[in-house]
């Protein structure tokens, strides 16, 4: 089998975050076309125990810490070299000096990169062919931040969209194609990079189905009184910490007006400080990491995802679509998911009719909020095996 090298900002192990699972599945994928040859960085302890899994899929696994705190340091390099701050942030010696060792060593001629900041370690190189899946258009999130933040803050955000647009503009120039996790991420690129547009391409996330199978026996977490709404997500992610705080403060007392036997659950890792105080509340229970998200989702009345920025496609939407379960969103967390009307999906950016569509749901009992037809809809349009094929179609072509 021809030889690949697969650089991922952050180890593509256990499949439990949104970029995690897809960087997963596509090495999956990868694996049984290709001898892989894994370069990748562990921003978080829990993590290091997983590296001796992933020679499962890899021909050799190339780990080094990444610790936040010091990267974020690194990362203030950019303001005197004119880079965006994402660059020194992941810049690593030793993992440019091991990727050109095992090109040179293995005769790569194919590169995959996950996330545009790992182009920084190949791209100067002209003996390689470069397929880069930026998943989002990551400096137009930094814009949508800008518009969030106060200053300085709000300044930092914007210059890292602008630079950081200057070096996805660079890697897509030079890859032979450049992937997005949906055709609107796409299309936003292509308005940006209009010099790029025949080598940008959407390849779709998918579900586990096995795994996200609602007929699988699984405890219920909760107490048998409880209304339980539950949002799940990593929640050192500042959209997601961002989401439920303002759930918590916009809609959640209104549905408590309505219905005091209401549970909130935010269920996810590294909660930080706003999000911890949220769980002073009586109704509102702030989980941290769990084993197991299913039965979170499994036995919940609906799902909430109140995201006010988000990218792609959001696979926390399309895993509580798997486990039959109807969800209450805002536009931004469905933007990624194409035509999910007639779905019991709804669609709601305004806190007064967020609050008013969840005591709907509430009144009814949880057996009747099961949803089969949430589940055929993303069995149908969301598989991994066929995006992984379409990735693997692209290294080939």
């Amino acid at each position: 089998m021809q030889n690949i090298l697969f650089l991922a900002h952050r180890i593509p192990y256990p499949p439990n975050k949104g970029d995690k699972i897809r960087s997963f599945h596509f090495l999956q994928a990868l694996a049984e076309h290709f001898n892989v040859y894994l370069g990748t960085f562990i921003d978080d302890e829990e993590d290091w125990r997983y590296c001796d899994q992933l020679k499962e899929y890899c021909r050799e696994v190339f780990c080094l810490p990444l610790r936040p705190s010091t990267a974020k340091l690194k990362s203030l390099r950019g303001l005197l070299t004119g880079k965006a701050l994402s660059l020194p942030y992941y810049h690593n010696q030793k993992m440019q000096a091991w990727a050109a060792q095992m090109i040179e060593q293995h005769a790569i001629d194919n590169v995959v990169i996950f996330s545009s900041v790992m182009a920084q370690f190949v791209v100067d190189r002209k003996d390689i062919e470069i397929i880069a899946d930026f998943v989002d258009v990551d400096s137009d999130k930094w814009r949508q931040y800008a518009q969030k933040k106060c200053w300085p803050e709000s300044w930092i955000y914007r210059r890292e969209s602008r630079r950081l647009l200057q070096f996805e503009k660079q890697v897509a120039a030079r890859a032979k194609v450049t992937a997005f996790v949906s055709p609107q991420e796409a299309e936003l690129f292509k308005q940006l990079a209009p010099e790029c547009r025949q080598t940008i391409v959407a390849v779709n996330n998918g579900v586990d189905i096995d795994y996200f199978n609602p007929d699988k026996d699984l405890e219920s977490p909760y107490r048998s009184s409880d209304k339980a709404i539950v949002f799940t997500g990593a929640m050192d992610y500042w959209a997601n910490a961002d989401a439920v705080i303002w759930f918590a403060h916009e809609v959640f007392p209104k549905i408590l007006a309505q219905d005091p036997d209401a549970m909130f659950y935010i269920v996810g890792s590294k909660p930080g400080k706003d999000v911890l105080k949220l769980g002073e509340h009586d109704n509102i229970v702030v989980t941290g990491r769990v084993e197991d998200i299913r039965p979170y989702l499994a036995h919940a009345a609906f799902v909430a995802a109140p995201l006010r920025i988000a990218r792609g496609i959001q696979n926390k939407v399309l895993e509580a679509m798997a486990m039959k379960k109807t969800v209450i969103a805002t536009a931004a967390a469905l933007e990624g998911i194409p035509d999910f009307s007639g779905q019991d999906v709804w669609l709601c950016d305004d806190a007064d009719k967020f609050a008013e569509q969840a005591c709907r749901l509430l009144s009814k009992p949880v057996e009747l909020l099961s949803s089969p037809g949430n589940r055929a809809f993303v069995e149908a349009r969301f598989s991994w095996r066929r995006s992984g094929e379409q990735l693997t179609e692209l290294i080939n072509s």
